[in-house]
């Protein structure tokens, strides 16, 4: 009879739970979204160039245990070092065997001596287009007997210390090079060009004695500058002086005399007008091609009878006189072939000339084969 009163008294309280449990109360489903508020976006700063570098592009093992993984080594040339276009940032360890090292297309900012170590033969280095801003003494100490050296389209500020006396060839052009250190092409006797386009360098940056060592020197580009003056102390050695793209108003009465193998001069894109060209500046019996286009000449100057190529277009030029700038008497015995005047093209367009051409000047330049007008 106890046992099932218990059972009935478990039986009631598991129902009363059951009815607790049924009657509690369930959350009510949201009938609308509730609102949101929008953050306004967040301006980001304009990403600097380059925001990020792409990995270093790794090559397979090569048959030459010293070649460095990011660089090529072909067998055909064991004296080449190719790492160019590898976005690479540092320059790896150059093997001993070097002749010809390639780092051009790449992301390196400092050329430090590290890598240059056992690389005693190394003759042309290429570090063309990349972020170089320094390059430091000791490297060119490692390389005595470099020959070219190409650094252009990087972020120099000025021209490396230290330069090896026996380089023949350096392009330092489109950098942001503004000094000139005292003494920075010190006895480099057998260098034959030197390339220094498109820099910052102005005329304070270029003493009488800059160029006082380069004996040898064939090319000197200083185009794209900041000079207003005619360069001081160009070598006698010079073939070719190219100055476009300066703001040269002014050329010294005898600036060409010492220039005894000067074939080639390029002053386009300057400010010279006829005050700034004294009268014969350009006869020189070596000159053979003479550029002076986009300037504010109303007057064509006096050349050689040796001279072949002239371009004046784009001056102020408003009348032509054969008999002017003929570089010989038009009332002399012109049979002798090689006594006329040797200019094949002239170029006169962009000035306020109309055709025909005048007589005179056919009659002169008798071995001309194109004039644009």
């Amino acid at each position: 009879m106890k046992a099932g009163t218990g059972l009935l008294s478990a039986l009631a309280l598991f129902l009363l739970m059951g009815v607790v449990f049924t009657q509690r109360a369930r959350p009510k489903k949201p009938t609308k979204r509730p609102a949101t508020t929008r953050r306004p976006p967040v301006s980001q700063p304009e990403p600097v160039e380059p925001t990020d570098f792409p990995p270093p592009i790794l090559g397979p093992p090569s048959i030459f245990p010293d070649c460095p993984r990011e660089c090529f080594c072909s067998p055909s040339y064991p004296n080449s070092l190719n790492c160019e276009n590898r976005n690479i940032r540092n320059i790896p360890v150059i093997p001993f065997r070097t002749h010809y090292l390639y780092l051009q297309n790449n992301y390196i900012s400092e050329v430090t001596a590290e890598p240059f170590l056992n690389a005693t033969e190394v003759r042309w280095v290429n570090l063309a287009n990349n972020r170089i801003h320094r390059i430091d003494k000791q490297v060119f100490n490692k390389v005595p007997a470099l020959l070219y050296l190409y650094v252009q389209q990087n972020q120099l500020k000025e021209v490396p210390s230290g330069l090896p006396t026996s380089l023949e060839q350096i392009r330092l052009g489109r950098n942001r090079i503004s000094k000139i250190p005292s003494g920075a092409f010190s006895n480099m006797g057998n260098l034959t060009l030197l390339d220094l386009y498109y820099n910052q360098i102005s005329d304070s940056d270029l003493g009488k004695n800059t160029f006082k060592d380069l004996k040898s020197l064939m090319q000197l580009n200083l185009a794209h500058n900041n000079l207003k003056k005619m360069p001081a102390g160009v070598p006698g050695s010079v073939i070719q002086l190219f100055l476009d793209k300066n703001r040269i108003d002014d050329i010294p009465k005898n600036y060409f005399e010492g220039l005894v193998h000067l074939a080639f001069v390029r002053l386009n894109y300057n400010q010279l007008n006829d005050k700034g060209v004294p009268k014969g500046v350009f006869n020189v019996s070596t000159l053979l091609d003479l550029q002076l286009s986009h300037n504010q000449l109303t007057t064509v100057p006096v050349i050689n009878g040796h001279l072949e190529h002239l371009h004046l277009n784009h001056n102020s030029i408003e009348s032509i006189n054969g008999t002017q700038i003929c570089p010989f008497n038009l009332q002399a015995d012109m049979s002798d072939q090689n006594l006329l005047p040797r200019l094949r093209y002239l170029r006169l367009d962009g000035n306020h000339l109309s055709p025909p051409i005048p007589l005179d000047v056919i009659m002169c330049f008798r071995h001309l084969h194109s004039i644009v007008i």
